[in-house]
């Protein structure tokens, strides 16, 4: 069996779909893997360049992948897009981002930190908040004026 450089991994929500290529970018296997599975495949792995994209769950990938020392590169989408040959399938994106991590011109979006990530889940909940909170002064003020009661916008008033 040739030996895996390079790994394409396209990430779902219950099944991740790998794709690994040799140094000269032949298919060396393309296979599902379960979440659970993932991280034994990569620690039975020599350490590789892996290819992703970003999505919510990449940078936790990516963290765990790069601890087994391998080398991680999370890709836009937008870039992986010209890559893909035929019909949008997870297997299709997997080749085509194994192919898309292997270019020399490619930029890519660095990996996020656990803290960064808790952070910015901070800032996504305070917006949440906020805006359920104008979803229910606005809707107050429609019921009340279903009513007859007309209330100024606001929340102090």
């Amino acid at each position: 069996m040739k030996q895996v450089s390079t790994i394409g991994l396209d990430l779902a929500k219950h099944v991740v779909q790998v794709h690994g290529a040799d140094a000269e970018g032949s298919p060396v296997f393309n296979r599902k893997l379960r979440r659970s599975e993932v991280l034994r495949f990569f620690e039975k792995l020599p350490p590789c360049l892996v290819g992703m994209e970003p999505c919510g769950s990449a940078p936790y990938w990516a963290r765990e992948i790069a601890a087994l020392g391998h080398e991680v590169r999370l890709i836009p989408p937008a870039y992986v897009k010209p890559f893909v040959k035929r019909g949008k399938t997870d297997a299709a994106d997997a080749e085509a981002i194994s192919e898309a991590v292997t270019r020399k011109t490619m930029r890519f979006v660095p990996i996020k930190t656990a803290e960064q990530q808790a952070a910015a889940m901070v800032l996504k909940t305070r917006t949440l908040l906020v805006r359920q909170r104008t979803q229910a002064a606005n809707a107050w003020r429609a019921h009340l004026a279903e009513l007859g009661i007309i209330a100024t916008a606001g929340l102090a008033k």
